[in-house]
């Protein structure tokens, strides 16, 4: 986070901010991708902290958020802290990076771009934003159990997806096959669900709506790995448009979970709607 917190910091250039996990100590790397800001080494409250390029951190450990307090103040890379955008402080992760933060209380995961350090209070492994904690669902309970992932960028491509585009997929499993693997004809597979049934048809995530119908697909394209989107031509106000959603979903509180995700893809218009 961006702040002092009446706190001796050394060996840093930037305004520092909130809370941490145990100490660790690191051999510092040079990253491959030159957008990375690893850091120098720098002390808080006592405690060295050894910033590093670590593309498969991955770590369990308690969540914090702040707000209000610190919106429109600097954070520890230069950016101004924004307590409604999908950010996060770390004590030692690049700056900016991204990672992947999943609430192991309710499952509900983000990407959030590191852009700040801390925090430096207990045991605490991140803090979030406001509207990431409210996303992820534990804004009123203010700290809660996550796992962090490092991610290859905003898209949020886990290292071991990554690994695995590069390698040949395995030949599909027909029905024919499943059936000769455990010899006896294979079951139907149903399309129509329970939870498809009980999908509620007016619970949308809207993305936009463009002129272009161009755009418009490659909004599309870019959130397809998160949920299939849906291209609709519609007249506002007399103007011909092309509005991209995803849904229906079945509650809004699915709805936020897919909001949130589209929302760290940098799509900062998106919102929830209901048709009536």
């Amino acid at each position: 986070m961006i702040f002092l917190r009446n706190i001796v910091i050394t060996g840093f250039i930037f305004g520092l901010a909130a809370c941490s996990p145990a100490l660790r100590h690191y051999t510092t790397s040079t990253p491959t991708n030159p957008a990375y800001k690893v850091g120098k080494p720098y002390e808080v409250a006592g405690k060295i902290y050894r910033p590093v390029y670590d593309p498969h951190y991955d770590r369990v450990g308690l969540a914090s958020w702040y707000g209000a307090k610190f919106h429109g103040r600097r954070t520890a890379n230069g950016d101004i802290f924004n307590m409604n955008a999908l950010t996060a402080a770390h004590t030692t992760l690049p700056m900016p990076s991204y990672v992947r933060v999943t609430n192991l209380e309710n499952g509900r995961w983000l990407i959030l771009k590191i852009n700040d350090r801390g925090p430096f209070v207990g045991n605490r492994l991140i803090d979030v934003s406001r509207r990431a904690a409210q996303l992820l669902g534990f804004e009123k309970k203010g700290v809660t159990r996550v796992r962090v992932q490092a991610v290859n960028g905003p898209q949020g491509q886990l290292p071991q997806q990554i690994q695995a585009r590069k390698k040949p997929p395995p030949p599909p499993v027909t029905a024919a096959v499943q059936v000769m693997a455990a010899g006896k004809p294979a079951e139907p597979v149903r399309s129509d669900s329970p939870r498809q049934n009980n999908v509620d048809k007016k619970i949308y995530i809207q993305i936009g709506a463009f002129a272009d119908r161009g755009n418009a697909l490659k909004t599309a394209d870019s959130i397809d790995h998160i949920s299939p989107a849906k291209i609709d031509r519609v007249d506002i106000n007399g103007q011909k448009l092309y509005r991209v959603r995803v849904g229906p979903q079945a509650t809004v509180k699915l709805a936020e979970i897919i909001l949130g995700r589209i929302l760290s893809l940098g799509h900062n218009t998106a919102h929830i709607v209901r048709d009536h």
